[in-house]
């Protein structure tokens, strides 16, 4: 099989500008898509988001309920909106005893308008292969090492259905207000590599 060598391959900046022409060409305003993609990475599709969502399940028991039956329509109670394709959003609560943690084995998908972009390690082809067979292992190598009788359930992300991890709640904040509680909760621990 034939590959091409790396001198015929364009540079990337001049491959985003072919597919930019090609569209412009088309009458498709392309530089102003960019923009409002560059704008809602970077302003936008933020952890905050899902950082809001979590504290309000701590302290607000019947939004908890309504995140964990439909979490597509609690979100957007929050003013977050997911796109069309993303049919369901399934909140899969951590406990004391139960550990979930969340890949996509085909890409890299997650709910980003309301966890942020995916990390770099979330789609290495490693973390996707390895999660799924040696998920004990993998989360040890990432800082987490759960006890041997917690039970750890791994969720796969679907051509319409994402997932979002409801972290556990740690003991020590429960005077802390809705704002606080938020400023804890990470993306990591949203994925569910991490335990707060």
């Amino acid at each position: 099989m034939l590959t091409p060598s790396t001198s015929t391959i364009a540079p990337l900046h001049q491959r985003a500008a072919a597919i930019e022409a090609a569209l412009q060409a088309q009458g498709i305003d392309a530089s102003a898509g960019i923009a409002q993609g560059v704008h809602n990475a970077e302003e936008v599709w933020l952890p905050e988001r899902g950082a809001r969502v979590v504290a309000k399940a701590w302290v607000d028991d019947a939004y908890r309920q309504r995140l964990l039956r439909n979490g597509k329509a609690a979100v957007a109670e929050l003013g977050i909106e997911m796109p069309p394709h993303h049919r369901h959003l399934v909140v899969l609560e951590n406990t004391a005893s139960l550990h979930n943690v969340i890949c996509c084995t085909l890409c890299s998908c997650t709910a980003f308008t309301v966890t942020g972009l995916p990390p770099d390690w979330y789609k290495d082809l490693a973390y996707r292969a390895r999660i799924v067979r040696e998920s004990r292992t993998v989360l040890r190598e990432m800082g987490l090492d759960l006890p041997h009788d917690m039970e750890l359930r791994v969720w796969d992300t679907t051509a319409d259905t994402r997932y979002m991890v409801l972290p556990l709640r740690p003991a020590h904040t429960q005077d802390w207000s809705q704002e606080q509680l938020a400023a804890i909760v990470t993306k990591d621990a949203m994925i569910g590599v991490a335990r707060l």
